[in-house]
């Protein structure tokens, strides 16, 4: 049937990857820059934060400028314009500009889940979609692995301002990739007749939704899914965040790690997690090609994935940095594997030409929140230590599921996917 749509994942993926180790290049350097500029933690969480809100908003904006314009024009821009921004973060000098770069960097960095996700709607059947999230999603644990080993060692090496520029120097190589592999479905001009119809075979949501303009944004805002979709990111998001951001920080703070021991240990709960994206994503689709209908699955899996979550709760007050870590790790394999199909049920539920707008919807609430937990961890630490943003990290993803189950429902036919026509 062809391969193409998974060099197009894989392709994504490393996008991903390029993102992750662009984004977590300041994170991982923070306990440096913090002791040469003298930062608190609540200047930590500004400069984090800076970077949160535009990202969250571009998830939006750029979700939408995607379905108008397509991904293969959409991400190329992208990626030059973070990865010229993240370059030029190796020049700041204070927590004015260093917060500048990260509102720049967010900027370009929203484009990328939203254009992944509209990708797999085009490219893959339902059957496939988890899986193929799962591969592109997979890149944020790489990535974070990679830059928590590698951006230490060259900062050791070559000064820390080197490291923003060599983290960002790596977009440009990808860029040469997406423009040599990636087409949309239509007109490819390597995909073969068997795979196109295989595809097409496979979707059980139209391409396209009958409403424009301002009934189009209507009809979304009234839908539950959508509502699902977006209250569930937004209260599991903050947990990615917050381990994301304040890991390096809180080895540094809590555990007295230096920044070679950061490099040791930082990346292995990243690795956990791209071990629960796989987890997640070949579980639905398991279930779904034993008969479980697709949006079922995806609850289901949710459902199961935020048990594991609530680990991370004791991280904070066990003695031994290895039960710490450990507990971490589990946390993480469990919202990644969660994450996936929050992911996922966009493309399941949506026609293919607004799934980066929902996508984009979902985003911007999470970011919105995740900024917001950000900027509330900085203060709580300066004043509490780490272990009640632990508590409210592991407990969020049972609220999260709640959404999932109370308001997501599978549509009665595929006609129905569309938003005109899904129950209020």
């Amino acid at each position: 049937m062809g391969r193409v749509r998974w060099w197009i994942v894989w392709t994504l993926f490393f996008s991903t990857v390029t993102n992750y180790i662009s984004r977590q290049t300041f994170s991982v350097l923070a306990p440096l820059i913090s002791a040469q500029f003298h930062l608190s933690h609540t200047d930590l969480a500004k400069i984090l934060g800076a970077f949160q809100i535009s990202y969250a908003v571009t998830w939006l904006l750029g979700g939408i400028f995607l379905d108008a314009v397509g991904t293969r024009i959409g991400l190329a821009l992208a990626v030059v314009f973070w990865s010229v921004v993240n370059m030029f973060t190796g020049f700041a000098t204070s927590v004015f500009s260093f917060a500048a770069f990260r509102f720049l960097l967010g900027i370009g960095e929203g484009f990328n889940w939203p254009g992944a996700s509209k990708t797999v709607a085009e490219w893959f059947p339902s059957e496939e979609r988890g899986l193929a999230v799962a591969i592109f999603d997979s890149g944020s644990s790489i990535g974070g692995a990679l830059a928590a080993m590698a951006i230490p060692l060259i900062a050791l090496k070559f000064g820390w301002r080197a490291a923003f520029f060599f983290s960002g120097a790596i977009g440009f190589v990808w860029l040469l990739l997406w423009l040599r592999v990636y087409y949309p479905l239509d007109r490819h001009p390597r995909v073969t007749p068997e795979e196109r119809s295989f595809i097409h075979a496979g979707q059980d949501v139209p391409v396209a939704s009958p409403d424009r303009g301002v009934q189009r944004w209507l009809r979304l805002l009234g839908n539950r899914n959508v509502w699902g979709i977006v209250l569930g990111r937004a209260l599991t998001d903050p947990i990615w965040w917050f381990y994301v951001f304040w890991l390096p920080q809180y080895l540094s703070d809590a555990r007295g790690f230096s920044l070679q021991r950061i490099a040791l240990f930082a990346w292995m709960p990243f690795i956990a997690a791209d071990i629960g994206n796989f987890t997640g994503g070949l579980i639905s689709g398991y279930c779904i090609r034993r008969g479980i209908p697709v949006v079922r699955a995806r609850i289901w899996v949710c459902a199961i994935s935020c048990l594991p979550i609530l680990a991370g709760i004791p991280a904070a007050s066990v003695h031994s940095v290895y039960t710490a870590m450990g507990l971490i790790c589990f946390a993480l394999w469990g919202y990644a594997s969660w994450s996936t199909m929050g992911l996922t049920l966009p493309s399941d539920l949506f026609p293919q030409d607004i799934v980066a707008t929902v996508t984009g919807l979902s985003g911007l609430a999470a970011g919105l929140v995740g900024s917001v937990f950000t900027m509330a961890v900085g203060m709580l630490v300066d004043r509490f230590g780490y272990a009640p943003a632990f508590l409210v990290a592991g407990l969020l993803p049972l609220f999260a599921t709640a959404c999932l189950l109370v308001l997501v429902r599978a549509p009665k036919n595929p006609a129905a996917s569309n938003p005109s026509q899904s129950s209020i």
